[in-house]
């Protein structure tokens, strides 16, 4: 099933994102925590595609399990900064024999290598090219990302705007945030991204904080703001691992329903391969909002 179709739906729903093993040794595990995930029944999960391509065949293969094995639509981040034109035809063609119709169309991290490189000699420099390239090649459904508080690599929030609107004007079929820790970021974003003509649907990510050191990371990774109010329930709950594991899940619940509650139909979540967590915010979720919710 295509995630434009979900989308399109105006059900509420949830969704979440896995990664894969970084090595086989661990590809067991991952490939359980991705099922337990898959058994909440979200509306549809993604999973993500290592830097440089190097859990490609991970990131193929469970996505191809979670769809299989339990209904699951699946949508298969692709990245391409590091990758050939030869090597993007081949996933492409990969995607195609697994049955995988949806398609997250990512730059990707720029690898110590890349950025000591030539950029003149790149196949791809930026994401609207994949979108282009997975546009031409198939007939996929396409997802791209944003940045409500702006690319890291923008000017300004205007420039970065109107590069996201390329990418939708080039073919992708919806957006997803990077991680947003107060929505009114969001909301201020959506103003701005519809203002200048972007329709498409647009899914906040969240991310449940469930102990302290994901803090750090979490800035690092995406330079996401962390309000007040955040940083309170860290300081507070941050020493205690399982209080701050229930505040974390707590916080994220009450982001997911404020989203909700102001029109906001699909919701992204970054489960960091956490069945426990995935589930404890699904069953939040059922319990507010009745057993239609996911439907």
């Amino acid at each position: 099933m295509k995630i434009i179709d979900i989308l399109n739906k105006r059900n509420m729903s949830l969704s979440f994102e896995v990664f894969p093993p970084k090595k086989e040794s661990t590809f067991e595990s991952v490939v359980e925590a991705t099922e337990e995930i898959a058994a909440t029944r979200p509306a549809f999960m993604s999973v993500t595609y290592g830097a440089g391509g190097g859990t490609s065949k991970y990131t193929m293969e469970i996505a191809r399990n979670i769809k299989d094995k339990y209904g699951v639509p699946t949508l298969a981040h692709l990245t391409c900064v590091s990758s050939s034109k030869a090597t993007v035809h081949q996933r492409i063609q990969e995607m195609k024999e697994l049955g995988i119709e949806n398609v997250m169309a990512l730059r990707g991290d720029l690898t110590p290598e890349l950025m000591e490189s030539d950029p003149s000699n790149w196949d791809y420099k930026h994401a609207v090219e994949l979108v282009r390239e997975l546009k031409e090649n198939g007939d996929f459904c396409i997802g791209a990302a944003c940045y409500p508080e702006v690319h890291p690599d923008s000017i300004n929030q205007q420039d970065d705007l109107l590069h996201i609107k390329e990418k939708v004007d080039a073919g992708a079929d919806f957006l997803t945030t990077q991680m947003v820790f107060d929505n009114n970021l969001f909301f201020n974003f959506m103003y701005k991204i519809r203002e200048i003509g972007v329709t498409v649907p647009i899914i906040p990510g969240i991310m449940p904080i469930t102990n302290a050191n994901q803090v750090a990371r979490a800035i690092k990774l995406s330079g996401s703001f962390m309000p007040q109010r955040f940083k309170s329930i860290v300081d507070y709950f941050g020493n205690d691992p399982s209080a701050m594991k229930q505040a974390g899940i707590a916080y994220a619940t009450d982001q997911i329903i404020d989203l909700y509650a102001n029109g906001i139909t699909n919701v992204h979540v970054y489960s960091m391969n956490k069945p426990d967590v995935a589930k404890a915010i699904t069953d939040n979720l059922y319990n507010i909002l009745g057993k239609d919710f996911n439907r």
